[in-house]
């Protein structure tokens, strides 16, 4: 009988090593789920590379709703994807064919593919919205030539002093006008102000000499169509 303890006592040491590993493995099964989450990585990674994705209308048909995803690089498509589709087998035979015309057409105006006469008509509509919505988004954005810009007129010596104006354009207007250097009297100071609002007003270096300062006056335009010119 006394033999039987030390014996019991093993065993139930044995067990203690199984009972511990068993949490572990729950461990392990909760990790390898976690990659799920990737897709939606994914998904902002390729929105950021540089070019657009555009979602399509959701376009109800009797066989389902069919919508798709559009990536555009400026305005041409480079690639389309399936947000939703119905599920039959003549559909999914049609779509990489209706894709591969798209990207061959470079638009909407694709043929149905037959046996798909639904889902390709369904799938048109929802690839022109994402068309036009690319299109109304690209005009809506400022052109690059409508950006400011600003350019430093040449600096013109004079009699007075050295002048030279700084132009801001937006587009081909003349923004705002800033003096960089001028004659520190106090008829080029009362000058100024006179000579940058005919600028803006005359939207050229075509205007008129200050009364008083006509040398600042004459340095003043010569910059100026300087700075017009430089700007192109």
């Amino acid at each position: 009988m006394k033999r039987a303890i030390p014996v019991l006592v093993l065993s139930i040491a044995g067990l203690i090593p199984v009972w511990r590993y068993e949490p572990s493995l729950g461990t392990a099964t909760t990790e390898t789920a976690s990659p799920a989450a990737t897709p939606s990585a994914s998904s902002s990674a390729a929105s950021g590379s540089g070019n657009t994705v555009v979602k399509g209308s959701t376009v109800q048909t009797d066989k389902g709703p069919v919508q798709v995803q559009v990536t555009f690089q400026g305005t041409e498509i480079t690639a389309v994807k399936m947000l939703q589709q119905p599920n039959h087998p003549q559909t999914t035979a049609a779509v990489p064919k209706l894709i591969a015309e798209t990207l061959e057409a470079q638009s909407a105006d694709i043929d149905s593919v037959s046996g798909a006469t639904i889902t390709s008509d369904g799938y048109q509509e929802s690839l022109q919205a994402a068309i036009d919505a690319n299109t109304e988004s690209a005009a809506s954005a400022p052109s690059a030539s409508a950006a400011a810009r600003t350019v430093d007129g040449s600096t013109v010596t004079t009699d007075k002093g050295p002048v030279q104006v700084q132009v801001t354009f937006e587009g081909d207007e003349i923004a705002s006008v800033k003096m960089l250097q001028q004659p520190n009297h106090p008829q080029t100071t009362a000058a100024v102000p006179k000579l940058i609002a005919e600028t803006l007003e005359a939207q050229s270096a075509d205007i008129d000499s200050v009364s008083g300062a006509t040398i600042t006056s004459d340095g003043y335009q010569e910059s100026l169509q300087a700075a017009i010119d430089a700007k192109g």
